[in-house]
């Protein structure tokens, strides 16, 4: 018997950080793998996860998110308490984590999280190595993006 084959069209993705395109020039892109708590993995597959107000710290070399929230579904275990705004580790190679680290330190850059989606059945989270926009720098932003909406607004209708 063949294996049937799930439809390309399902969407892996969990969360996304909007604001974080907002508020930083995103100069590089990394995924990790996130370590997670039975309850916290079915709540992902609910698509129970809230990134914006996250952020991504090195500590004793290794990565860690704080600030991600977890809505635990109603249908947890009764015996464990769930704490939904839990400091989680994330997992990377020890070379990209040595790497991340020296930007941050030495050239002030701060590591974003971006967005959270399933991958061969496991969590990640794709991290970006970000520098922090001025305030003239998100208007000019916003002002390219209100352009290109007007523009292909224009050419459609012509």
């Amino acid at each position: 018997m063949a294996k049937k084959k799930k439809s390309k069209s399902s969407d892996n993705t969990i969360a996304l950080n909007r604001v974080a395109r907002h508020h930083y020039f995103i100069e590089d892109e990394i995924e990790v793998g996130i370590v997670l708590e039975g309850w916290e993995v079915k709540s992902l597959r609910a698509k129970s996860l809230q990134l914006k107000e996250s952020y991504v710290m090195v500590k004793n070399g290794e990565l860690w998110i704080t600030g991600a929230h977890i809505s635990p579904l109603n249908t947890a275990s009764t015996h464990i308490k769930p704490n939904p705004t839990r400091t989680r580790k994330l997992l990377a190679h020890q070379r990209e984590i040595d790497r991340l680290m020296g930007m941050v330190d030495r050239r002030g850059y701060t590591l974003v999280a971006l967005s959270a989606y399933w991958s061969r059945g496991r969590a990640k989270i794709k991290l970006g190595l970000a520098r922090g926009k001025r305030h003239h720098d998100k208007r000019a932003t916003e002002k390219d993006r209100d352009w290109q909406r007007d523009k292909a607004r224009i050419l459609k209708h012509s």
